[in-house]
């Protein structure tokens, strides 16, 4: 077993309230069924749409991120799969999918430090 990243691409901006808590509930019952197959390491968190971008040898600092809004990392989690290709299969019932977000499967590298 090997541990993945799932990055989570676009939000649904727009949904009232009922529609945000059924979400919820999507995404709650998919990380149960991670859980429940053993492949769910950490459930992650999202991440709030502020924050600041440090670039380059002169660390200049700007307000971001500054993408567009469907290619802005959402939140993450990781998860444990025998490989790539069962990684990305755990993905395909991602609640973000059904709102026309993506999910970015990455395997995580393990440095010995």
């Amino acid at each position: 077993m090997s541990d993945f990243t799932f990055l989570y691409r676009g939000r649904d901006t727009t949904a009232s309230p009922e529609q945000m808590q059924k979400t919820m509930e999507k995404w709650r019952l998919w990380f149960k069924e991670l859980g429940e197959k053993g492949c769910l390491k950490d459930i992650g968190h999202p991440l709030e749409n502020v924050g600041k971008v440090v670039q380059g040898k002169q660390k200049s600092i700007t307000d971001g991120p500054f993408a567009e809004a469907k290619d802005v990392v959402g939140g993450f989690t990781l998860i444990r799969a025998r490989d790539l290709d069962q990684a990305v299969e755990l993905s395909e019932n991602c609640p973000i999918l059904e709102v026309g977000g993506s999910v970015e499967v990455r395997p995580i590298q393990i440095l010995n430090m």
